[in-house]
């Protein structure tokens, strides 16, 4: 009898060392909290001034651009900043110029999307631009 009990005491032992281990928890990611407003997009446009074949793009140029272009497609409102961008082009060289940033906060619509696609191809064709760089990220907003 004691051989028995010695058995199976070591058999349990034994088989609790086979058990599969648990597998980790899967990853958690944060949820948004967005306080006192809404979660939105936040797209950033930037237009460079300097054409390729020489000049910039005019005061009166951007500005019939905006009048013409943007604001009919985003008419609750546009916030528009002036900066100086640099880039290393293919040749290694540095490249400078005086940009244009257009910051955008809408919903996630596919027509806005549209919309914010329209107006890159439309100033890359209009002003003969290489790009338009395009930023977008989730933000909180409140009004």
């Amino acid at each position: 009898m004691f051989r028995s009990v010695v058995l199976t005491v070591a058999l349990a032992v034994m088989l609790a060392g086979c058990q599969a281990p648990r597998p980790p928890a899967p990853p958690t990611r944060p949820v948004p909290v967005c306080a006192g407003g809404e979660m939105m997009m936040q797209t950033t446009l930037w237009f460079g001034l300097s054409k390729p074949q020489g000049g910039t793009v005019s005061a009166s140029d951007w500005q019939q651009f905006l009048d013409q272009e943007v604001t009919p497609r985003f008419k609750a409102g546009l916030s528009v900043y002036d900066a100086n961008g640099q880039w290393l082009e293919k040749s290694g060289r540095l490249a400078r110029e005086q940009s244009k940033a257009l910051l955008l906060i809408h919903g996630t619509e596919r027509s806005v999307n549209d919309d914010i696609e329209a107006l890159r191809t439309l100033y890359r064709q209009r002003f003969g631009q290489e790009s338009v760089m395009r930023v977008d990220a989730p933000v909180c907003v409140g009004f």
